[in-house]
């Protein structure tokens, strides 16, 4: 919807246009006219033609406006089912990434007014509207890299970064582009088209590299972690306190990644004394097991283990189900943190700290390990048969090894 186009519906309600997007609207224009923190919740309701009362009991406050223009417009609400229906049309990694940048400059530039005003005065915003806002710019990335790694398991490629970050720069790059853009004079046809050019050739550089699948296979590094150090970790959250123990319990035992977590809500826990699942809602929609035992140790069970224990000792009312210390929905940022902060002065066997990424490896290994098929684990982590392979191989090699050791007892 243009700019133009938005603004006339703002002062035309019809019965056709919902209360609450006629509130939308109005404020989308006195957000780009005069600036949020200008921005009065009287104004943006005597625009939409309703009380002031109305707008309180639609959206709290005009922060809580602030987060329904954002959440609701287009660029979130359609960019994952976009990207999912353009990564099935796009024949090359190279096609991608410049349809991508091409179409999310033009979404933001047609909004110049409104993207300048939000980001140059996000830093007077709440704390909690400033994490909001961030979850939601997370959530456009990991859409972005499952686009990207559904093109490059098609052409058999693969990033020397892992997608995930490759997405994130990529929209970093993209918003500081388009802030400059929108805040220069300049040709901006003949300059677009240039940095669009310039931007393939950067991310398909060196960073990008064609190989098969028994290349993959042999080159791609999965370092999953022993499990001595896995149960030294959960010990030293389980000391930190019930929410600690609760998380760190749901990474190994769930095989999830910090961003899936920060977007898990108690309703999305399934749990009785035959099972106890999670529900994705984000990304690869799916449930996963929240498993008993993990690398040979028992934590519980379905209905009585760091998670259960730490949902039945919360007074507060969010529907979140992980909390930071202010009892805001924890972020991403404040996962891996936490996890830094747990795992300080312990090492690998490679001699290295262990990283967070390294509990998701661990719970995939332990899976196939224990005989669940590489068809099905595809199934549970949302990835494709290409991008598991190193793990099938990396828990072969564990079976092997456990083989070896029984052969030679039995000496």
């Amino acid at each position: 919807m243009q700019y133009s186009r938005l603004l006339t519906l703002a002062r035309m309600p019809t019965q056709n246009t919902s209360t609450r997007q006629r509130l939308i609207n109005a404020a989308i224009e006195l957000f780009a006219t005069q600036g949020v923190i200008d921005t009065t919740t009287k104004a943006v309701a005597e625009l939409a033609q309703v009380n002031e009362v109305t707008l309180f009991r639609h959206f709290g406050n005009k922060h809580g406006l602030l987060l329904a223009v954002i959440s609701e417009s287009a660029v979130f609400q359609e960019l994952g089912e976009t990207l999912r229906q353009q990564a099935q049309q796009t024949h090359s990694l190279s096609e991608a990434i410049k349809w991508y940048a091409g179409d999310r400059l033009t979404a933001i530039t047609q909004f110049p007014e409104l993207v300048l005003s939000i980001l140059g005065e996000a830093r007077q915003y709440p704390v909690e509207n400033r994490r909001i806002i961030g979850k939601y710019i997370n959530q456009i990335s990991h859409d972005v890299a499952e686009y990207l790694a559904t093109v490059m398991q098609r052409e058999q490629l693969r990033s020397q970064l892992p997608v995930e970050k490759l997405a994130s720069l990529l929209n970093y790059i993209l918003l500081g582009y388009a802030i400059i853009e929108l805040a220069t004079e300049s040709d901006e046809e003949h300059d677009r088209e240039a940095f669009l050019s310039d931007l393939v050739q950067l991310f398909l550089g060196e960073n990008i590299v064609s190989t098969n699948l028994e290349a993959i296979t042999s080159t791609e590094n999965v370092a999953d972690l022993p499990a001595n150090l896995v149960h030294t970790i959960l010990q030293q959250a389980k000391k930190s306190g019930l929410r600690d123990y609760a998380l760190v319990y749901v990474l190994f035992a769930a095989g999830l990644s910090p961003i899936d977590i920060t977007n898990l809500e108690r309703s999305h826990q399934i749990s009785d004394p035959h099972q106890h699942l999670l529900q994705i809602n984000q990304g690869s929609v799916r449930q996963v097991p929240v498993n008993q035992w993990i690398m040979g140790k028992r934590y519980g069970s379905y209905t009585r283990n760091p998670l259960t224990q730490w949902l039945k000792s919360r007074k507060d009312n969010s529907s979140a189900l992980f909390l930071n210390d202010n009892g805001m929905p924890i972020t991403e940022q404040e996962i891996k943190a936490l996890w830094q902060e747990l795992a300080e002065g312990l090492l690998t066997p490679q001699g290295n700290p262990p990283v967070i990424e390294q509990a998701q490896q661990t719970w995939c290994v332990e899976m196939l390990v224990k005989g669940i098929s590489i068809e099905d684990l595809s199934i549970l982590t949302g990835w494709s048969l290409t991008r598991l392979q190193p793990y099938a191989r990396r828990a072969k090699e564990k079976v092997a090894l456990e083989q070896a050791l029984r052969l030679d007892q039995k000496s």
